[in-house]
């Protein structure tokens, strides 16, 4: 079905997944998407997948091929879907990757020892990129907030593109006609929100604080290198 991987990086396999987003469509009253038709999509979508499989389907014995995908792949599939697809898909997504609480004492070591060798990792990969800091450079700003059309400007993205990339990546999603940030990057730091009232009707604002700056403009430059 699914399994975390050492670096706590989820994995999905290709035939799991494709059973939800068919389970989504029937739902939704589209017709289900084959299963070659469907590993045709993402062999078309995905240029880094890892080595295919070959199983035997659980019901039929039929030879099927394989891949396992992570979030940003299953994201970049699943933003073939309709929209009202594609939104169910994004929560379903966003639903499976959230931290899982530790239930034991075993549990919470086994975390923990996780954490730190992901810290470790990571403190050397910063070493590595260190050379790379110019490109984030250009695009944060050390004080003030911005708005998603100034962001979109210093990325230079036309802004339907940038706003089905910040839904792509589950950092915002639309509610009663405005764009909101989800919680999580709020807490992170990533986004300020208000809200307010005006003419008896209710809104918000979102901008991106320098920190979300700084992490949409990396999501941005590792999406382009994987198109490229």
């Amino acid at each position: 079905m699914f399994e975390l991987s050492a670096n706590s990086e989820m994995e999905v396999s290709t035939f799991y997944f494709w059973n939800v987003i068919n389970e989504f469509r029937a739902n939704d009253g589209f017709s289900k998407i084959r299963h070659d038709d469907f590993i045709a999509r993402v062999e078309d979508e995905i240029d880094d997948l890892k080595q295919c499989e070959n199983f035997a389907h659980p019901r039929t014995g039929k030879q099927m091929i394989l891949y396992r995908l992570n979030q940003e792949q299953m994201l970049l599939v699943g933003m073939r879907e309709s929209k009202v697809v594609r939104k169910k898909v994004l929560e379903w997504i966003n639903k499976l990757t959230e931290p899982k609480v530790p239930q034991t004492y075993a549990d919470a070591l086994l975390l923990a020892a996780n954490q730190a060798k992901e810290l470790e990792e990571k403190n050397q990969a910063l070493a590595l990129a260190a050379p790379k800091a110019e490109f984030v450079d250009r695009y944060v700003e050390s004080t003030g907030l911005m708005t998603f059309r100034q962001v979109a400007k210093q990325l230079e993205i036309k802004e339907p593109t940038f706003r089905s990339f910040l839904v792509a990546i589950g950092a915002m999603y639309q509610l009663g006609g405005s764009w909101s940030a989800y919680q999580k990057h709020i807490d992170a730091g990533r986004f300020k929100q208000r809200q307010g009232e005006k003419n008896g009707h209710a809104y918000v604002t979102t901008k991106f604080t320098p920190k979300g700056v700084e992490w949409v403009a990396r999501k941005w430059n590792q999406f382009r290198q994987a198109a490229a």
